[in-house]
C-alpha cells in the first residue's frame, strides 16, 4: 500500500512544477521507498520510539511502505492505499524529533482499498515513527518526515530559497521579522515571507512579536525551523504563533549555571535554584502575569562534556524543569571543545538547543540574543570577547526594523560589555572588555532605553554608561562554581565578590522596566549583608588550620590583621549610583564611604576551605574586590546601628544591626 496526500483538484491544479515534483514522490511515482514488515508487540503502545520488530499476524496488513518526506496543508488528511484495515484500527504518529508531540487517530474513511486520516490542526511538523494499532497489537508502517505548512502555494521568487508563513489563528500577520541569521526581511500583509539564504546556518527563526508565542520542546520555545533541504531547494518554513497578553511581564535572568556533575551541582541546582526559581515563577503566575527566563551563557562547561559525560543534552534535562519558557544565551564554556574555529564550535549549541543569536519580543521590550564569544580553541579552548562582523551586521538589520526609538531593548550577551568598576574619584572606570565595544555602542545609538545583561564574571555590578545605556553583569546561579556550597564546606552559596548565588527578576509594564537581584534562599528584600570588622579577623588557626603552606596572609588580605576600629563593612550587591547607603548610630548619621574591597564571608567560604585541604585556590575563583563594598565608623563597640538601603526605584531594605554581630559561614 502506499501512503498519499490527499488533494482536491484545484489543490493539484495550482500547484507548480517543483510542487508537482513533491506531490509525485508522495504519491510514490518515481520514488523508491522504504519497505517495512508489518510486525508484532506483545504490549501495548506506550509513547516510547522503541522498533516493533517480531512478525505480526493478527492484523493481515501486507505491503506497508511510506514515503520518506510528505508535505502537508495544515488540517490536511493522509491517505494511505491498501487492504486489511479495520473500522476501529487507529494509526498512531510518535514523535522522533519533539517532545509530547505524539498523536494516535481514528481512520476517518475506509474504502475498498484505502483509507483517509485527517490530522489535527495542532499537528506538528517533524519526523515520525508510524504505525497501525489494533486493540494491544501494533504494525509498523515506517518512518516519515511530515512538513506542515500554511499554504502550499506560496509562489516562489527569484533568488529566494526560503519561504513560508507566520500566522495566528487561521491567519497571516504582517510585518513580522523573519531572519536566516544573515538576511532579515519581514512578512507582507498576508503573513508571508522570502529568504534569499544561502543556509548556512542551517535554520530560519521568527522574532516573536510581541503578544504572541510561539510552542515550546520542553522549556524551549520552538522559535526556529530547521532546514534540511540543499542550499539551491527552496523550502517551506512556516511559525504558527499563539496570541497571548504579555504587555505585562517578568523574566528571569539566569547567569552562569556551569553544571557539570561535579561539586555536588546538580543536587544543589536542583534543591536550591530550581526550588527557589519556581517558586519566584508561581508568586508571578498566581496573578496573571506571563513568566520567562533567559539565560547568560556558561549554562554548561565544556571541559567536562566528555570527561564527565556532561553536556549540552543532560543540561537541558534540567533546564526543562523550569515552569517557563527558556531562551539562551551561548557562553564560552558552551563551545565544542572537540572542533576548531568559531564556526564549528559553535556547531553542538545549534544542534541541541538553536540559534546562537536571535531577536523576539514580549509585550512593548524587543529583546536581542548576542554570541559574542569567537571561541578558536587553537590554544587550550582559548577565545576573544567580540561581536563577530556577519553577527554585527545582522544585529544592525535587526535594529534597523525598530522605528520607534522609544522601543525598550534589552539585550542579553555573555561577556561583559564593560569590566568590573573601580572607584576613580566617585565615578565608575569603564574598561572596556569587549575588543569591538565601540561598535556595539554606536549600534545602539537613537535608542533611549538599553539594558545590557551580561554574565561571565560570578559577580555583581551595574554599569549606567550614559542616560539610556546600563549594564547589569549578574552574579551567578552557580555561584563559586558550586564550590562553597559542596559536601564538607561553608554550607553557604556565594559568588567571588560576596553577592549570594542568584538571578535577576525583571518585571515589565508595557515600557516601564524594573529590577531586583532574588538570592536563591532568601527573600526578595535581601539586598546587603552588614559586618562587623571588629569580629572579622581571619587567622589560619580558626579558618584553615591543617594549612601548611606560608600563603594564609596573601589570600587572607587585610583581613588577616585585627581590626578594633568599630568599623562596619556593608556590601549592596545590586548597587548602582542611583542607590543610596545610610546608617545611624543612636539617632546620629554616620559618614559613608564608598571602598573597593573583598568580601570576608567569600574568603572564608572558598579560599579557606581549599587551603585546608592544602589545596591551591584556582585563580578565577578567589575572591575580587568590588566597588559595592561601603564601611561607616561606629563610635562605640556595642551601639546598634540602623542601616537604610534604597534602590533606584525608592524600594527601601532595613537592617538593625546589633553589635557585636557575630561572623561566620551562615551569617545573614
Amino acid at each position: 500500500m502506499t501512503l498519499t496526500h490527499f488533494m482536491k483538484p484545484k489543490d493539484l491544479k495550482n500547484y507548480n512544477r517543483r510542487d508537482f515534483i513533491r506531490f509525485s514522490a508522495i504519491t510514490g511515482l518515481g520514488l523508491s521507498l522504504n519497505l517495512y514488515s508489518c510486525t508484532k508487540d506483545t504490549q501495548p503502545d506506550t509513547g516510547d520510539n522503541k522498533d516493533d520488530d517480531d512478525i505480526i499476524t493478527g492484523l493481515h496488513l501486507t505491503g506497508v511502505s511510506i514515503s520518506s518526506y510528505i508535505l502537508m496543508d495544515k488540517g490536511g488528511s493522509l491517505e494511505i492505499q491498501g487492504k486489511g484495515f479495520a473500522q476501529n484500527d487507529q494509526i498512531v504518529f510518535r514523535s522522533l524529533s519533539h517532545v509530547n508531540a505524539n498523536y494516535t487517530l481514528d481512520i476517518e474513511q475506509i474504502s475498498e482499498g484505502h483509507i483517509r486520516v485527517v490530522l489535527p490542526i495542532d499537528f506538528a511538523s517533524g519526523k515520525y515513527r508510524v504505525s497501525a494499532r489494533r486493540g494491544q497489537s501494533n504494525a509498523t508502517i515506517g518512518d516519515t518526515t511530515l512538513e506542515i505548512v500554511f499554504n502550499a502555494n506560496i509562489p516562489d521568487k527569484a533568488g529566494m530559497t526560503i519561504k513560508g508563513t507566520v500566522y495566528a489563528g487561521g491567519a497571516g500577520i504582517a510585518g513580522v521579522m523573519v531572519s536566516d541569521g544573515i538576511e532579515v526581511v519581514t512578512t507582507d500583509s498576508n503573513g508571508t515571507y522570502h529568504i534569499p539564504s544561502a543556509k548556512k546556518n542551517g535554520y530560519v527563526f521568527v522574532s516573536i512579536p510581541g503578544n504572541y508565542e510561539v510552542a515550546r520542546d520542553g522549556s524551549l520555545p520552538l522559535f526556529f525551523n530547521r532546514l534540511t533541504s540543499p542550499a539551491g531547494t527552496v523550502e517551506i518554513k512556516d511559525f504558527e504563533l499563539t496570541p497571548t497578553d504579555n504587555d505585562k511581564h517578568v523574566v528571569m535572568v539566569l547567569g552562569d549555571m556551569h553544571l557539570a556533575n561535579r561539586n555536588n551541582d546538580i543536587a544543589q541546582f536542583q534543591r536550591g535554584f530550581l526550588t527557589d526559581v519556581n517558586q519566584s515563577i508561581l508568586k508571578y503566575k498566581g496573578d496573571g502575569t506571563k513568566v520567562y527566563a533567559l539565560t547568560l551563557g556558561d549554562m554548561t562547561w565544556e571541559t567536562y562534556w566528555q570527561q564527565n559525560s556532561y553536556a549540552l543534552p543532560e543540561y537541558l534535562k534540567e533546564v526543562h524543569k523550569i515552569n517557563a519558557p527558556v531562551f539562551h544565551t551561548i557562553g564560552n564554556h558552551d563551545n565544542d571543545p572537540t572542533n576548531v574555529g568559531d564556526w564549528d564550535t559553535v556547531g553542538k549549541f545549534r544542534t541541541t538547543i538553536g540559534p546562537n543569536y536571535y531577536s523576539f519580543n514580549l509585550g512593548k521590550v524587543h529583546y536581542i540574543v548576542l554570541d559574542n564569544i569567537e571561541y578558536l580553541n587553537t590554544d587550550n579552548r582559548n577565545y576573544n570577547g567580540t561581536i563577530v562582523a556577519e553577527q554585527m551586521d545582522w544585529l544592525r538589520k535587526d535594529l534597523a526594523l525598530i522605528t520607534d526609538k522609544s522601543t525598550p531593548i534589552v539585550i542579553a550577551m555573555h561577556i561583559q560589555l564593560f569590566s568590573n568598576p573601580n572607584i576613580n574619584g566617585g565615578n565608575e572606570s569603564r574598561t572596556r572588555r569587549l575588543s569591538n565595544s565601540q561598535e556595539l555602542i554606536d549600534a545602539l545609538n537613537g535608542f533611549t532605553k538599553v539594558h545590557l545583561l551580561t554574565g561571565h564574571t560570578h559577580m555583581n555590578y551595574n554599569i549606567r554608561y550614559s542616560p539610556s545605556i546600563m549594564e547589569h553583569n549578574l552574579g551567578a546561579v552557580c555561584a563559586t562554581w558550586w564550590w562553597t556550597g559542596r559536601d564538607g564546606y561553608a554550607g553557604n552559596h556565594i559568588c567571588k565578590d560576596g553577592t549570594p548565588g542568584g538571578y535577576g527578576i525583571w518585571e515589565i509594564a508595557d515600557k516601564d522596566l524594573k529590577w531586583h537581584y532574588k538570592s536563591i534562599g532568601y527573600d526578595s528584600d535581601y539586598q546587603f549583608r552588614a559586618f562587623d570588622l571588629n569580629k572579622v579577623h581571619l587567622t589560619k588557626e580558626t579558618y584553615a588550620s591543617a594549612y601548611t603552606g606560608t600563603a594564609w596572609a596573601t589570600y587572607a588580605v587585610g583581613y588577616a590583621n585585627p581590626n578594633l576600629n568599630n568599623e562596619v563593612l556593608i556590601n549592596v550587591w545590586n548597587y548602582d549610583t542611583d542607590w543610596s547607603v545610610e546608617v545611624t548610630e543612636g539617632g546620629n548619621t554616620l559618614p559613608v564611604t564608598r571602598v573597593h574591597v573583598e568580601d570576608p564571608l567569600h574568603i572564608i567560604s572558598y579560599s579557606a576551605k581549599r587551603l585546608n585541604v592544602n589545596a591551591v585556590p584556582t585563580a578565577d575563583f578567589v575572591s575580587a574586590k568590588t566597588a559595592h563594598m561601603f564601611k561607616v565608623k561606629a563610635a562605640s563597640p556595642t551601639s546598634t546601628l540602623e542601616i537604610k538601603v534604597t534602590d533606584c526605584f525608592g524600594n527601601i531594605y532595613r537592617e538593625t544591626m546589633v553589635r557585636p554581630k557575630a561572623f561566620g559561614y551562615l551569617m545573614r
